[in-house]
This record gives structure tokens, C-alpha cells and sequence, in this order.
């Protein structure tokens, strides 16, 4: 389970960010992807609502649906058993959390949903697409314009400044603007005096606001966050989590997160329990549209 910025073999960026020439390692670094014109009819998030047909099919279908979801990783001791049979729906515009204590298989859960790891059997479908049947470079392709993934580690690039960085994904995508809108989204993350420093030279809450407008550079309609609090003292991960829900209401997207934090998930409209690689519990926090369906078999 890695960044797409790191070897899924290594756990290191192991070629040139600038000089991606290997095919296969270029995947592994979710770096290799064709250019895809994306529209940003403006440079700060739009808040404009969207048609109303657009609007209703957002709130009542599924963004993600998991169906019979198996993990199994191998080790000197034998396989081991990391998800069991993990069944989930979560539909458009809702908010939902994923807790359980360390081993539960909750971050494992997550990065599957991001197609940053295989699972073993089952299905994971995302904005309708199979991600199971997708090799690795059209895996790429769609998770750079579907998704939006914050890590706890904020893994940003330490040879790009917080320009360069956010500027990443855009410039990959071929769209229009990049460092017009990267430098936008600084401002909209409270960092305009700091978009020429390196990550070496920034806070820890600051290096993670670099990661969010990274993360959500290119609008995505899915947003995963991996324990986006879990680096950050109590006063700035406040500020990290009151900017993650503020963008997300204003994109309309939905937003899955791991955190060991009870008050961050009751901040969400669900909060899915993991224990022992299944869905322990699944409660809805007074919004019916937020639950489709949680079966752990």
C-alpha cells in the first residue's frame, strides 16, 4: 500500500520525476498517464450547483461499491488475511469514515478502494468502472481524474516547491493553466506567501494543506484520506479537517476517511467499523441517502 508517487515495489521514488521514461516504474508511480484536457472554468472551486438532473443521480447512486472484497497477503509465516468478504456502498456526496483498531484492515480497505493494491477476490467499482479489470496504466489514468488521495505522510515531492507540487497532476493531465490554478489553490489553502518553498521548509500542517490542494487539484469526484490528522498536533489538524470539509461541500464530492479520531468521525454522515479484516458496524448519521448497502459475509 503506497503513494502513487512511490514504488509499489520499493517504498521509494526510485526514478526522476522529470524524467519518467520507464513505462512500468512510471506506472508504479501513477505517473504515467496520456494527456487528458480536464475544464476549470475558474481558478478557485466553483460554487456554482450542478444541473438538476446531475445533482439528484449524485446523491443517490453509488460512487463505490465493494462486493464480496478479499485481501490476502503472503508472508514466511503463510497468508495472511487481511480483508474477509467486505461488501460496501457508499453513494455520491455523503461523507463516511472508516475506524477500527490498528490491524483491522482499514487503511488496507482504503488503498483498495484507490486501486493502490490489489485485492486477492470480489469486486471494487468506482464511477462505474471496474477497477479489478483495469491493468495498471489505465488504473493510472483513472485515478488521477476520479480520485483525490490524502495521505497521512503528505508524501510530496522534496525536490518541487508547494507550486510545483500541486502543478504535478495538472501538468500531467495536459490541462490548461497548471501553475494558474495550483497557485489558486494555495491561496485557497491559506499558503499564497509560501508557494516557492521546498516541503523541507514547511510546517507539518503546511506540508499537509500542499497535499490537500494536490490531492483536489483536478476535482475529483472521490476523495480518499488516509488518517489526514494523524501527523499534525490538535489546533492545526482542526484547520486541516475544517478545509477538507469546506472543499469537499463546495465540489460536491464524496469523502472517505481512515482515522483512529472519534470526534473526526462523527463529523461524517457514516462511520463504518473494521475489526479483524470485516465490517463490524455501519451507522448512518441522520441522513438516509449516506447508506446504500454494508454486508460483511
Amino acid at each position: 500500500m503506497f503513494p502513487p508517487y512511490v514504488s509499489s515495489k520499493t517504498g521509494t521514488v526510485d526514478v526522476d520525476i522529470g524524467d519518467a521514461r520507464d513505462k512500468s516504474t512510471a506506472s508504479s508511480l501513477n505517473l504515467w498517464r496520456r494527456p487528458t484536457p480536464i475544464s476549470w472554468p475558474s481558478a478557485n472551486f466553483p460554487t456554482t450547483t450542478p444541473p438538476k438532473h446531475e445533482s439528484e443521480a449524485i446523491l443517490t447512486d453509488p460512487i463505490i461499491t465493494l462486493d464480496n472484497l478479499h485481501l490476502t497477503l503472503t508472508s514466511r509465516a503463510g497468508p495472511v488475511n487481511i480483508l474477509r468478504g467486505v461488501s460496501l456502498a457508499v453513494t455520491g456526496g455523503s461523507t463516511a469514515a472508516i475506524v477500527g483498531p490498528s490491524g483491522s484492515g482499514k487503511t488496507s480497505l482504503l488503498m483498495v478502494m484507490a486501486g493502490l493494491e490489489r485485492a486477492t477476490s470480489g469486486r471494487i467499482v468506482v464511477r462505474g468502472r471496474d477497477l479489478q479489470g483495469l491493468g495498471e496504466d489505465a488504473l493510472a489514468v483513472f485515478r488521477g481524474a476520479e480520485m483525490g488521495i490524502v495521505f497521512q505522510a503528505f508524501h510530496l515531492v522534496p525536490t518541487m516547491t508547494a507550486l510545483e507540487n500541486v502543478a504535478l497532476p495538472l501538468e500531467l493531465a495536459g490541462a490548461a493553466g497548471a501553475f494558474e490554478t495550483a497557485r489558486s489553490l494555495l491561496d485557497e489553502v491559506g499558503l499564497a506567501a509560501r508557494v516557492d518553498h521546498f516541503p523541507a521548509e514547511l510546517s507539518g500542517g503546511e506540508q499537509q494543506r500542499v497535499a490537500l490542494a494536490r490531492a483536489l487539484s483536478r476535482r475529483p469526484r472521490l476523495i480518499l484520506a488516509d488518517e489526514p490528522t494523524g501527523n499534525l498536533d490538535g489546533k492545526t489538524g482542526k484547520q486541516i479537517v475544517d478545509l477538507l470539509f469546506g472543499l469537499r461541500a463546495r465540489m460536491d464530492a464524496t469523502l472517505i476517511l481512515v482515522t483512529h479520531d472519534e470526534r473526526l468521525a462523527a463529523m461524517t454522515d457514516r462511520v463504518i467499523r473494521m475489526a479483524d479484516g470485516r465490517i463490524a458496524s455501519d451507522e448512518a448519521r441522520g441522513q438516509p441517502s449516506a447508506t446504500v448497502r454494508a454486508v460483511s459475509q
